[in-house]
């Protein structure tokens, strides 16, 4: 759900076409073909432009300038489109200007979200790993929560680099991580962790 010149819209992704809805009164203000099928990763606000994403068959990422109306379909509205290294279950993560996008089986890309230039592209992490659930982003850091049982914590920025791999075997990660305050919570299948600096009790 995003704001645009005053007009609150819900923007819908779904097989092969993407859609714009006015919330206060349902009516179509925009869509645009090109997705592939299946698409799961929720859409990303960059600016003047929402970024969505799927991972399926025919993948494509593309950005969409705000502001358009009607059938944006092979338009000047679509500033950049990308094929390669899509998620196809986890969301990316945006920050200052960057989008860092995971596949589910453990690539990690990172785009210039303006002109979707990567500043790297499909870089493998330092294990064979699967992922669902989606990175989560603190403090110049992501967090990658692995169905391998190992929390991978990158560092922000256009360089890939590994600041940790927090080893954790007996568990299976398939929800994403939550960060809030201070606090890192990861939910295993059976398990349900609290990470701070200090103790919360």
């Amino acid at each position: 759900v995003i704001e645009y010149k005053g007009v609150t819209q819900v923007v819908v992704t779904g097989t092969n076409r993407v859609r714009s809805y006015n919330i206060s009164n349902g009516n179509l203000i925009w869509e645009c073909g090109g997705l592939g099928s299946n698409p799961i990763p929720i859409p990303v606000r960059h600016r003047d432009t929402v970024i969505v994403m799927t991972g399926h068959r025919s993948p494509n990422m593309m950005a969409i300038r705000l502001g358009g109306q009607g059938d944006l379909t092979n338009t000047d509205a679509v500033l950049w489109t990308n094929q390669r290294g899509n998620a196809y279950t986890a969301s990316p993560v945006y920050h200052d200007n960057k989008l860092y996008v995971l596949t589910d089986r453990g690539m990690i890309s990172c785009f210039n979200a303006s002109t979707g230039k990567p500043y790297y592209h499909q870089q493998r992490l330092p294990s064979s790993y699967q992922f669902k659930a989606s990175p989560g982003g603190a403090a110049g850091k992501l967090y990658l929560a692995s169905e391998q049982g190992d929390v991978i914590v990158l560092k922000m920025g256009e360089k890939y680099e590994v600041l940790a791999v927090n080893s954790m075997p007996e568990h299976f990660f398939i929800s994403s991580p939550v960060i809030v305050d201070n606090e890192l919570f990861l939910r295993s299948q059976n398990s349900l962790y609290c990470i701070s600096e200090k103790s919360p009790f």
